[in-house]
């Protein structure tokens, strides 16, 4: 994935990384086209933030300069919405750079509460796009003027309908702040129309009466209401209200667009057990819930940047993993000794989990087709001290099973797929998937489904994971994959997880209202002698 942070932040997103970057490397894939998002003109009569001084603005809200700055990283250079670390960095280069090369000024540092308020700002931001762009269009009163908005200047009345609507900060803070920093990156009739628009929020508001669609006419009618409300894609509320009905529907939208809790898992393989995560999560003064299902796991709501800035991710004393991830290498269940083979491994999550419970007796062949994840793979792996368990192999799957036929007891397939499970985590993921990405994904789920098959011995276990809701990613991949292969049989997952995690089917399933973790699938076939 080109995103990479640090060692540190990719440890803390391996499982939600995953569902966006594989597709890219398996398969062509189609980018969803950013309907209502405006195009990108640069500025006439200007020479562009590009040429300006880059002086320190001791005036301008750093935290609102620096989400600007992401936000159009994210929406029009293909940044993703990853946390900050403690340094403000992001996505491998300093944050505050960006915001001087961009805006052609420099602020002062931030903060801890900068950096909470930029990630608040900038995943909510994300998240209700849809809602706040539909709101500022209809302020506006003319589509024309939205579609060719300046991408910065956009982003700043984004930032400021998002705090006066969802944040419900002062609002003369929040017109006064966003007005300045218009006029300072841009130019100051850039901040009266700031201004302007702004004011307009604030009076709808306030009397409550502000423009939303209502729900009501057939079911596409209905489903374009929602997603304006919800702020999701069309087609997947439409998906979702095919598969589980509207108010199901309603309900996970509601989850996907919460502030995302976060699972610590204690590292095992260093020796590091939960009880002395939660001594060290007291010391830091840290709120935690011990996991009701992982021993190894502990939730937090808040303070995951404590964590961060503490180290404890950097040395190696727990990684962040959602309990739903823990809960799949349940279903693989290690033992020592175990030849367990990773087909689509980084960037390793569930592979350093299933090292850690081999004992150091054992191997974990973790397979992928990007390099660059499995050095970093391997590199966490030295560092959580499981490397002594876990081989790299840099090949496509599709390929190196052809060559190596029958060579794993256990073979862990986490398919690349949707990620439809994981938009609380994974704010923008939603707004780059669209309905053929489905199509080609469930090709791919096939081919890979087929490869990972081959290198199952006899008698040995194979288990298809995704972290999707969909059933034509889940149930539906299993029953054709059985057609095909009348070899393997499915092998229920009771023994492995919660009863309340199983399936009619037999496979494991978590969903993301009902359990408070992300949504992912797994089902554990055999093959037989």
């Amino acid at each position: 994935m080109a995103h990479v942070l640090s060692l540190t932040v990719t440890l803390s997103a391996a499982e939600t990384h995953k569902a966006s970057s594989k597709p890219l490397k398996f398969a062509k894939r189609t980018r969803e086209p950013k309907t209502n998002t405006p195009n990108y003109n640069p500025r006439k009569g200007s020479d562009g933030p590009f040429k300006k001084t880059q002086k320190l603005n001791m005036e301008v809200s750093p935290h609102r300069a620096v989400s600007a700055v992401r936000l159009m990283r994210i929406e029009l250079g293909g940044a993703f919405a990853d946390l900050l670390n403690e340094k403000g960095k992001g996505s491998g280069e300093n944050e505050m750079g960006y915001v001087g090369r961009t805006l052609g000024f420099r602020t002062r540092e931030l903060d801890d509460r900068d950096l909470r308020l930029v990630t608040d700002i900038v995943g909510g931001t994300i998240r209700w796009r849809r809602y706040l762009d539909y709101l500022i269009c209809s302020i506006c009163h003319d589509d024309s003027t939205f579609r060719h908005m300046e991408p910065l200047l956009l982003q700043i009345l984004r930032i400021g309908f998002y705090e006066i609507v969802k944040l419900d900060m002062p609002h003369y803070a929040v017109v006064d702040e966003n007005v300045r920093l218009a006029k300072v990156a841009l130019r100051p009739g850039a901040g009266n129309m700031v201004n302007g628009i702004l004011r307009k929020l604030v009076l709808l508001k306030e009397n409550n009466t502000l423009p939303l669609p209502k729900v009501e006419g057939d079911e596409r009618a209905q489903a374009r209401a929602l997603a304006i409300l919800y702020s999701h894609p069309v087609w997947m509320v439409r998906r979702w209200t095919k598969y589980i009905g509207q108010e199901e529907a309603i309900r996970l939208m509601t989850w996907n667009n919460s502030d995302p809790s976060f699972s610590l898992r204690a590292n095992s393989g260093k020796g590091v057990s939960r009880a002395d995560l939660v001594m060290q999560l007291n010391l830091l003064k840290v709120p935690h819930e011990l996991s009701l299902h992982l021993d190894d796991f502990v939730r937090i709501q808040t303070g995951l940047q404590i964590v961060i800035q503490a180290g404890l991710l950097k040395e190696g004393l727990c990684s962040v993993q959602d309990e739903s991830a823990g809960m799949v290498v349940s279903v693989v269940d290690p033992q020592p000794g175990d030849r367990i083979v990773d087909c689509c491994a980084a960037p390793g999550g569930k592979t350093l989990y299933i090292a850690s419970r081999l004992s150091g007796q054992g191997m974990v062949s973790a397979i992928d087709i990007n390099e660059g994840r499995l050095r970093i793979l391997k590199e966490t792996a030295k560092l959580h001290q499981v490397d002594g368990v876990v081989t790299t192999i840099h090949d496509d799957l599709r390929i190196f099973a052809e060559k190596n036929p029958m060579m794993g007891d256990k073979v862990l397939l986490d398919a690349p797929c949707s990620g439809l499970g994981v938009l609380s985590k994974r704010a923008d993921l939603r707004w780059n998937r669209n309905l053929e990405d489905m199509e080609q994904l469930k090709n791919l789920q096939d081919e890979l489904f087929d490869a990972a098959s081959v290198l199952v011995k006899p008698g040995g276990v194979l288990i298809y994971s995704t972290c999707s809701l969909d059933p034509e990613e889940n149930e539906e991949r299993v029953a054709a994959f059985l057609l095909r292969h009348p070899e393997f049989s499915a092998d229920p997952v009771d023994r492995y997880v919660p009863p309340d995690f199983v399936t009619d089917q037999g496979f494991f399933s978590s969903n993301p209202v009902k359990h408070s973790l992300d949504g992912a699938f797994a089902a554990r076939l055999v093959r037989g002698l």
